[in-house]
């Protein structure tokens, strides 16, 4: 049998009873405010979020442990039905707690690989950037660009110059690289049989 969970303040004691049926000296603040929502922190500051996403089915839950705002993993978190804070509690402790354990390590995994991928993407680069005098190197979000350019010969009545240019995009871990390339023909077409020949070999 559910209880009644229409009010934010009858969501507020329901969770402050999921709080004290957890045991772990539990204390609660206001959540979300988009929706019925409340914190719940223990004493070793392991915090979640009890939340109701749904008006229209007020006793369906979602629980979220709480991570740093900078973590790159999903946030965890489990569905539950509140038929009582006793069963609330219960399941965050069986389902919930588990994987809230486990996100630190996934976090620093993650990091790990990202640090790692940007390594490789930065050797990739400034080699890239070495075989280009001149070359410029701009980092964004696991991918870097490598742009180069040369002016031409003057073309045309207005004095502008046709430009012969380069840009390298490299990938997350450095391992494909994608080349765009503007100029006279002549300059493309050496570069492209120069790059055939030293594929072929």
């Amino acid at each position: 049998m559910s209880v009644e969970l229409s009010t934010q303040a009858q969501f507020d004691g329901f969770t402050d009873d999921v709080a004290r049926k957890l045991g772990t000296h539990c204390r609660t603040a206001p959540g979300y405010t988009h929706m019925p929502s409340r914190d719940i922190v223990d004493d070793e500051e392991r915090a979640l979020s009890l939340r109701q996403h749904d008006p229209a089915q007020p006793n369906r839950l979602r629980a979220y442990a709480a991570l740093p705002d900078d973590s790159e993993i999903q946030t965890p978190s489990i569905g539950v039905t509140a038929s009582s804070t006793r069963h609330v509690a219960r399941e965050i402790t069986r389902r919930l707690y588990p994987l809230h354990a486990e996100a630190p390590r996934l976090a620093a995994e993650r990091t790990a690989q990202a640090q790692a991928e940007a390594r490789d993407r930065r050797a990739v680069s400034e080699a890239v950037a070495g075989a280009l005098p001149g070359a410029c190197i701009e980092e964004s979000h696991r991918s870097a660009r490598v742009t180069w350019q040369r002016p031409g010969p003057q073309h045309g009545h207005d004095g502008s110059h046709r430009v012969d240019s380069v840009c390298v995009i490299i990938g997350a871990s450095g391992e494909r690289t994608s080349v765009e390339v503007s100029g006279r023909p002549k300059q493309i077409v050496a570069m492209l049989a120069a790059f055939a020949a030293a594929s072929a070999g």
